[in-house]
């Protein structure tokens, strides 16, 4: 069956349709080893090879699902301009293209999910699903009552409200503290700005957990594929099963 290839890229993971048409138009997407530059080319997914930027591109059932322990200091990113490092960096070159599911800003660590699964990375990273991340967040010193208080009640940004579902109190010192955050809209830089709200200084922030799916012992910059049986809990946290 033929199929558009923006489309085909779409459903891919590689990126939205309007993406895909821009990659398409820059001469970036091959089809059995030749560039195509116009829009609204139809492949045979079972006779046609796809590449995008060299790397193939997968047939929707040949799906990749990668953990990553991100370091701090790494880009969320496939190419940086200015020659810093990359999650890719990071990781090998896998038969097909595979994108993160959300983001970590550069100095932010820890669990970050990558596939070519484009309806589940959709879902995962949509707040409309639901889905539960937490972090872990060091700060200098520890924050009084009233700031706890504030962020629980909710912080006013970009012309709205917003708090975390979850804020717990995992340990205090006079030189640190660690909180326990979980939150699941995941708006940009949330966490650091809610933080920052009320003038705590962050060390750290660490993701070290997506849905059903657990950091764990992984060490920093190492990756491993989820289990199928991860798979199919993250599949079925947000409706596909």
């Amino acid at each position: 069956m033929l199929i558009r290839l923006n489309k085909y890229l779409a459903q891919a993971g590689v990126a939205s349709r309007r993406e895909a048409d821009e990659l398409i138009q820059q001469g970036r997407v091959f089809i059995n080893g030749e560039a195509v530059t116009s829009l609204g080319i139809k492949i045979d997914p079972d006779q046609d090879t796809v590449e995008v930027d060299g790397q193939k591109v997968a047939h929707k059932n040949q799906f990749i699902y990668v953990l990553l322990n991100k370091p701090p200091g790494y880009l969320v990113t496939r190419n940086d301009p200015f020659g810093r490092q990359t999650i890719y960096n990071l990781l090998p070159d896998f038969p097909v293209c595979i994108h993160p599911v959300g983001r970590l800003d550069a100095p932010s660590e820890g669990l970050l999910l990558l596939t070519n699964d484009g309806e589940l990375a959709f879902r995962v990273a949509h707040p409309r699903y639901q889905l539960a991340k937490t972090y872990l967040v060091k700060v200098k010193g520890n924050l009084p009552k009233e700031a706890l208080t504030r962020m629980k009640k909710g912080i006013y940004l970009d012309g709205r409200w917003t708090k975390p579902d979850k804020l717990l109190t995992i340990a205090e010192g006079r030189a640190q503290s660690v909180y326990l955050v979980e939150i699941h809209e995941g708006r940009k830089r949330e966490i650091r700005r809610i933080f920052q709200a009320v003038g705590a200084s962050i060390k750290q922030l660490k993701r070290v957990r997506l849905g059903p799916l657990k950091l764990g012992d992984l060490k920093k910059g190492q990756w491993r594929h989820l289990t199928p049986l991860e798979v199919q809990r993250l599949k079925k946290a947000v409706g596909l099963v």
